[in-house]
């Protein structure tokens, strides 16, 4: 089994225990559920940076980036920074997030929250709805077709935004479809964990102009930024570069500002 297949199995047996302890009745009942949500996609097409910035305590490439930092500080640091989004990872087992750092970083800021998550069933759509998400992740790597499809059409009747995630061609051509509004290109091989941009390279041109294109994993630099935009790209997502600093919001300014002509 490789991580991500380890992943997704335990990840099944959260959502079969979350779904036995919360019914979906009580999490539409969530004051969250009611509000109006608001687009990344949209703000990424108004944006002269595009940056999503990410609140990422570890992952399974690199078992600790940032422990210490309050994620309601990460938040306001990166509203202020002027990002057009942020991610938040809320699985607890490889990531160490949660859906309270969902909760937390919604209540003290107004932009584009994005729940970072394996989602498998449409109960995390809900749960994400319901901690203050606006947008949702999905990926093509641990999803059928026709679970893409019913997985975004869920999120779309929920007034969620979906970004779909992809690695190669074979899933973006599985993908493509109109209830995404999002194509994201992870530049990280989930297989070896090696990095390299020319994955989102040489993806953009089988991405239709309709959705955004965004670039994932491995953008550390305003060169790497500014040659991917040429490529179309208007979202780029940005977690271990902020989050292995003292300040991520501060390190996210300082990003934006030399980003801007």
């Amino acid at each position: 089994m490789n991580i991500l297949d380890k992943i997704v199995a335990d990840k099944r047996k959260e959502v079969n225990l979350k779904k036995s302890l919360i019914p979906v009745s009580q999490l539409e009942q969530s004051v969250l559920c009611g509000r109006d949500t608001v687009s990344l996609s949209e703000a990424l097409k108004n944006s002269n940076s595009g940056i999503i910035a990410e609140h990422k305590r570890r992952s399974p490439s690199k078992s600790v980036i940032n422990q210490k930092l309050n994620v309601q500080d990460v938040a306001r640091g990166y509203e202020e920074a002027g990002v057009c989004g942020m991610s938040v990872l809320t699985d607890g087992k490889y990531f160490g997030g949660s859906l309270d750092d969902l909760l937390l970083a919604r209540s003290v800021t107004k932009f584009p929250v994005l729940r970072k998550e394996f989602i498998i069933d449409e109960y995390q759509i809900l749960e994400a709805l319901a901690h203050g998400a606006d947008v949702i992740l999905l990926i093509a790597a641990i999803l059928s077709k026709m679970e893409i499809k019913n997985l975004s059409e869920i999120a779309k009747s929920l007034e969620l935004d979906v970004l779909l995630e992809v690695h190669n061609e074979e899933e973006l051509h599985k993908s493509i479809m109109p209830s995404l509004d999002m194509l994201g290109v992870n530049n990280r091989n989930l297989k070896t964990f090696e990095v390299s941009l020319e994955t989102s390279k040489s993806l953009s041109k089988l991405i239709p102009d309709e959705f955004v294109k965004v670039s994932e994993s491995g953008i550390s630099t305003i060169e790497a930024i500014q040659n991917l935009k040429q490529y179309g790209y208007q979202g780029f997502l940005i977690g271990e570069n902020f989050m292995k600093t003292e300040d991520p919001g501060k390190h996210a300014t300082e990003f934006i500002k030399a980003l801007e002509p």
